[in-house]
């Protein structure tokens, strides 16, 4: 028998699982592949390393960290994105195997990686001191953690307050973008790292529609999006769509119709003890 516990969180990654392979990722994180592609770059990854992408989407950090010629591997719970990401490598001729898996009990040995790294994908797994737990397992000593976490005054986390507000979250889960606070960062990874760098970074989403066609487009295609207008009334739908419609409109920096914003992020570097 499932104890209560137990049973409550089969249900949560049930519906984390089905909430992110809703809608289709892939035409989301196109938008932001070239700020994945800089954010590996400044890793400075080798060819022959071995890399761990945690949470990997459609594989936006993998496939440049393929294109150097590291090892890689991608591992995320969405079986779409997995497909997508193995289309993606394929259609680029690259090498790089991708499973399905989940970041709170990562289906690889210990110490088997040079370098695991999450964009925008670990922080989002429900437990996050299993998270950490489970990336600093994998990665050898000498190896180096790296993640892209959204912060909470940047204005991804803004869009999640305003969600939250409309669809409150599972009751007993720290928000995602604690991730994003580096003493929480710290605290987390707390022993077994011997060096843990900080710095705050941006995504400057461009698209090239208004920004209430954004917050369409992630409703169409961002998974916990869809998921969370899909589970309000006609009224309360629309309330939280006018809000968000609000946000993106206040923050756009374009003038000409289409829109450009900026959202910070945490990127975090920690050096396996």
């Amino acid at each position: 028998m499932e104890s209560g516990a137990t049973s409550e969180l089969s249900a949560l990654k049930t519906k984390l699982r089905a909430a992110w392979s809703a809608g289709d990722f892939g035409q989301i994180a196109k938008y932001y592949e070239n700020d994945a592609a800089d954010f590996i770059k400044r890793l400075n990854l080798k060819p022959g390393m071995k890399v761990l992408d945690v949470a990997c989407g459609t594989g936006n950090l993998a496939i440049p960290a393929a294109r150097i010629g590291a090892t890689v591997t991608g591992v995320d719970i969405a079986p779409n994105s997995v497909e997508q990401a193995r289309e993606n490598a394929k259609a680029e001729g690259l090498n790089a195997q991708f499973d399905e898996g989940d970041a709170e009990a990562l289906p690889y040995a210990d110490a088997s990686f040079d370098a695991v790294v999450t964009m925008f994908g670990a922080m989002f797994a429900p437990r996050p001191e299993l998270v950490a737990a489970e990336l600093k397992r994998v990665c050898r000593p000498g190896g180096f953690i790296a993640m892209a976490n959204w912060t909470p005054s940047g204005f991804i986390g803004q869009m999640f307050k305003i969600t939250s507000t409309h669809v409150p979250p599972p009751p007993g889960m720290a928000a995602p973008v604690l991730w994003g606070v580096e003493e929480t960062v710290r605290e987390r990874f707390g022993e077994g790292i011997s060096k843990l760098d900080t710095r705050l970074q941006k995504v400057t989403w461009v698209f090239p529609f208004s920004p209430a066609e954004v917050v369409e487009h992630f409703r169409l295609y961002y998974g916990p999006a869809q998921k969370a207008l899909g589970s309000l009334d006609e009224q309360k739908g629309a309330a939280l769509r006018k809000d968000l419609d609000q946000l993106w409109e206040t923050h756009n920096e374009a003038t000409d119709g289409t829109t450009k914003v900026e959202a910070e992020y945490l990127e975090v570097v920690a050096v396996r003890a």
